[in-house]
This record gives C-alpha cells, structure tokens and sequence, in this order.
C-alpha cells in the first residue's frame, strides 16, 4: 500500500512476487489497450491472483494506476541517467549537449507507447497529471545537472535558464511526437524521429555555444 504517495514493494519474498507481478500486469494492459483495458478482473486474471488480492494490495483502481506510473517515472528516470552515464571528463559542451538530447529523447522513444497513456489520463486526472510533472521535473534536473562542466561555456546571459530552456524544448519536442506519432502532422516534409533529434541537438548546440549575430 502507499504511504504519503510513495508506494514500496512488501517485504515477504512471496508477497513481493505477487506484487510484482499485478504491476506488471497492469503495465501490460496500459500498454496494450490505453486506460480502459486497466480493470481489476483483468489484472488479476493476467497475474494469477483473486480480485480480492489487487483491491487488498492497492485499495482502488485508481491507486492501482497511481502505483503503476510511479513506477513507470522511476524506471524513466533511472533510464535516462543510464544513457547519460558516461558525461563528464573530456567532454566539451556540444558533446554534452548531444549525449543529453539524445538521451532524454533515446528514453522518451522507448517508453512512448505507456508515456501517451499517462499522458492522455493526465488531462483529466490531476493525481496522475501531479506525478508525471513531478517526474518531468526531475529529469529537468538531471539534465540540467549535466552542463555544469560546460557552464561557462555558455554565452548565453543566464546559463542555467538557458539549459532549462533547451530540456522544455527538447521535452515539448518529442513528447509531441510520442502522443501524435506522426512525422509530417505540422509539416508536408516529413520529418522521421532520428532527424528531429539530430536538429534539436544542433540547435541546442548553436543556442547555448555560438555568439549570435551583431
């Protein structure tokens, strides 16, 4: 069960299995169907388990939801710094700059299909809307926490504005493409995902590190 909105594993080997495993299930639904494949028969029927044993481990359905994107933000946070792992030592910014736009959009593409869910629930949700800004926010700060090395670097007027600035748009950016899919809903030049990231990164690149004209 959850306490002050954190939800954690039980501690019993046996108990954590089948805890696991309704979260699993959960997630597999959401990923398969959207929201309204979320329902507690089917959850415990995926997880082999009684109905009773969802409602007793996480009270409602709507709280079943609010543990399985808690768990879903943490694996993305996880993720990213996983991709990013290897900033730092010799890397100027540029180099920065892309290891994290491609890291951030490299774990926004593989999570996209059970992102768009939460992210449709979350307008009209404000439970689910409150986590997935809080998780948003704090991958901001891992981003950010990446240019430290390069800040100098920077010519910006206010540096630590100006990588916040890059992260919303390289986040609106991608979490556009992860709801819409398509390549070519703003424009008749298809754009395909690969390229979308490579421009962000060079216009990251030239908004934080080139002098602008005049």
């Amino acid at each position: 069960m959850s306490t002050g909105g954190v939800w954690s594993a039980p501690q019993q080997e046996r108990s954590r299995r089948t805890h696991v495993a309704i979260l699993a299930a959960g997630t597999e639904l959401l990923e398969e169907g959207g929201p309204d494949a979320l329902v507690v028969s089917a959850v415990a029927e995926r997880a082999g388990v009684s109905v009773g044993g969802v409602y007793r481990r996480f009270g409602t359905k709507d709280q079943l939801l609010l543990a399985l994107q808690e768990r879903f933000t943490a694996g993305f946070l996880e993720e990213f710094q996983a991709r990013v792992a290897g900033a730092g030592g010799e890397m100027d910014g540029p180099e920065l700059v892309r290891l994290a736009v491609h890291g951030l959009a490299e774990t926004l593409s593989t999570r996209a299909r059970l992102l768009r869910v939460f992210i449709l629930i979350s307008t009209q949700n404000e439970a689910v809307l409150a986590i997935g800004s809080k998780a948003a926010q704090e991958v901001g700060m891992a981003f950010r926490a990446l240019f430290r090395q390069a800040e100098r670097a920077i010519v910006r007027p206010d540096p630590e504005a100006a990588i916040d600035f890059v992260y919303r748009v390289v986040y609106a950016a991608c979490e556009h493409r992860v709801i819409h899919i398509a390549e070519d809903m703003e424009s008749d030049r298809p754009l395909s995902w690969t390229a979308l990231v490579d421009e962000l990164s060079l216009a990251a690149q030239l908004y934080l590190f080139a002098q602008p004209p005049g």
